[in-house]
């Protein structure tokens, strides 16, 4: 399916592209080429063929979600800025 000038000044128009001569005539000709590789593929016999999402399989990358024990209370409030009565103490972030 070849474009025509017209219908790629249409696009440009469109897309709100100021386009010179050259680069029309260059997009005529590489979309043209765009368009006749996709009636290619539409072509191809996928029949069997599983649909799939990505061209490359993905792994997970996070670790496994396994129990383990916790850190000491202590030991934590020991490493925060401030601490009171076992907590964290924080900043206010109410009025009132």
């Amino acid at each position: 399916m070849a474009l025509t000038l017209k219908e790629v000044e249409h696009v440009a128009r469109l897309a709100r592209l100021s386009l010179s001569e050259e680069e029309k005539a260059a997009f005529t000709v590489q979309l043209s080429r765009i368009l006749e590789h996709v009636e290619s593929m539409n072509r191809l016999d996928v029949t069997g063929v599983p649909p799939t999402y990505h061209a490359v399989s993905l792994e997970n990358v996070l670790r496994a979600d396994k129990p383990q024990a916790s850190l000491d209370r202590q030991t934590v409030l020991e490493q925060a800025p401030e601490a009171e009565a076992g907590c964290f103490r924080v900043p206010k972030i109410t009025e009132g």
